[in-house]
């Protein structure tokens, strides 16, 4: 759930922790995708009153959007609030220097435990592609491939666990 990652990682920022999100499309939103996309267009028709081009600025990436909300429950404007966004990075999909990390998952934010059974949810990618992000399809593609790769990486790690198991089994027998 978006909303309760923003807030658990909103926290965190403040302690002075660096936090990287990725597959922040992958985050979800309670209500149904026709709700949301309502919601969104009424806070996209908000403007600057005298000369609309000074903002504000609502972007349609799914990470722009989880930003936002984070943004919202840190003190952006002081010095402290600043420097915890700085320890901020967000990603859709998963880029190459983070594939190789463990993740860490916020049970607090699991749609499985916090929405209940029978609930309309929708993910924030899926809102964003509605409201005009257009990269829905590349991060698709994009997260096909480094699963496939990563498929391949662990079948070879249990080959190589499997053999040296053999032989250590050899050795002591």
């Amino acid at each position: 759930m978006a909303g309760r990652l923003a807030s658990v990682v909103a926290k965190q920022l403040l302690m002075g922790q660096k936090v990287v999100i990725v597959r922040a499309e992958g985050a979800c939103l309670s209500g149904g995708i026709v709700r949301q996309r309502m919601k969104y267009m009424r806070y996209k028709d908000l403007r600057h009153i005298t000369q609309p081009a000074k903002g504000p600025f609502h972007f349609r990436a799914p990470t722009k959007m989880l930003y936002k909300s984070i943004r919202g429950m840190i003190p952006h404007k002081t010095k402290r609030g600043m420097e915890a966004l700085g320890r901020l990075k967000l990603f859709e999909g998963v880029p190459p220097p983070y594939d190789k990390v463990k993740l860490l998952v916020i049970p607090d934010a699991l749609r499985v435990l916090r929405l209940q059974t029978g609930h309309r949810f929708c993910s924030l990618g899926d809102l964003a592609h509605s409201v005009g992000w257009k990269f829905q399809g590349v991060v698709e593609e994009l997260e096909a491939e480094r699963k496939q790769a990563a498929q391949a990486y662990y079948t070879e790690k249990k080959a190589a666990r499997a053999a040296l198991a053999k032989a250590k089994a050899k050795v002591g027998a």
